[in-house]
């Protein structure tokens, strides 16, 4: 019996694991695009660009301290877990005069973690109100240019989300405030969206090698 238990635990268990995590990739293998070709930040200052680069989103608005709790939310449970990735980068967009307030945060982030893919964009208000409608979600800013909400956006420029939330329906956007939320949802569509680029990239290879 023992000798039947140890070869269930080493050898039958780990196939079982393997084929349900291989059917969640068939059946959750691609993130649906919610909204297509969400411009370039060209008229924002900052090096930082959306085209070919898997984004996470944020919008901080005016009152940066009053964000910095999601910031953190954010950097512990979606950066520190993905920043290793090729090509993933965190993009907050913030208006025009908050250059130093934008240093702080980096510094307090970088307490916790590397911050190399903490990426920051600056902004007129009027751009920033313009981008923020072209991702055509059913959110809004807040009165400083800011929410709570973060969105992925993948190499395209599309903004990714889910068609059949079991709470919301359609979700464009995760809510830093609650950590539940990032570690139930925002993780898991992460994860999806970073293996169909790895799928991607390893058929492209394949096709080469041919």
């Amino acid at each position: 019996m023992k000798k039947t238990f140890v070869l269930v635990v080493l050898f039958i268990f780990p196939l079982v694991a393997y084929l349900f995590f291989a059917s969640g990739v068939n059946n959750f293998g691609k993130l649906p695009v919610l909204t297509e070709n969400i411009p370039e930040l060209d008229g924002f200052s900052g090096s930082s660009k959306l085209e070919n680069r898997i984004t996470v989103l944020g919008f901080l608005g005016n009152n940066i301290g009053r964000k910095k709790g999601n910031a953190f939310n954010l950097n512990q449970k979606i950066y520190k877990r993905f920043s290793d990735f090729n090509d993933f980068q965190m993009l907050m967009v913030v208006p025009e005069g908050h250059e130093s307030a934008v240093s702080e945060l980096k510094e307090d982030l970088g307490a916790l973690s590397e911050v190399e893919k903490w990426n920051f964009v600056f902004g007129a208000e009027s751009d920033i109100k313009s981008f923020f409608a072209s991702l055509k979600t059913n959110l809004e800013l807040d009165m400083d240019l800011g929410t709570p909400y973060v969105f992925i956006i993948d190499k395209n420029r599309n903004l990714r989300g889910r068609n059949d939330d079991e709470d919301e329906g359609v979700k464009y956007g995760f809510n830093t405030t609650s950590v539940a939320e990032l570690n139930n949802k925002m993780e898991d569509d992460v994860k999806i969206i970073l293996a169909e680029y790895r799928l991607a990239l390893k058929k492209n290879n394949a096709d080469r090698s041919k």
